[in-house]
């Protein structure tokens, strides 16, 4: 199955029929000869593009995402570091 690049003016007529239109993404796709999913990202991607706030909140979410699973591994760590060092003291006592 190959893939197909659509060139940039033709996405964005497509987003700008989509959107003057008023008629759903699914029969202008189909007028257009394109996938409905292919139009449906296109329009959000337009969509994301047009807001630089909502891609500062999603960095923001990766990073937070990020920061999350490194504190979790953290965690993860020192409970073993923790375990190893009551099992050694024990050692050492008998």
């Amino acid at each position: 199955m190959g893939t197909y690049r659509y060139p940039a003016e033709f996405r964005a007529d497509a987003v700008a029929l989509v959107r003057s239109s008023g008629r759903p993404i699914a029969q202008v796709a189909k007028e257009l000869g394109v996938n409905h999913e292919t139009l449906r990202s296109w329009v959000r991607t337009t969509e994301r593009a047009e807001r630089p706030e909502a891609v500062a909140e999603s960095a923001k979410d990766a990073e937070l995402a990020r920061l999350r699973k490194e504190v979790a591994e953290l965690k993860l760590e020192r409970e073993i570091l923790r375990k190893a060092a009551a099992y050694f003291a024990r050692e050492t006592l008998d």
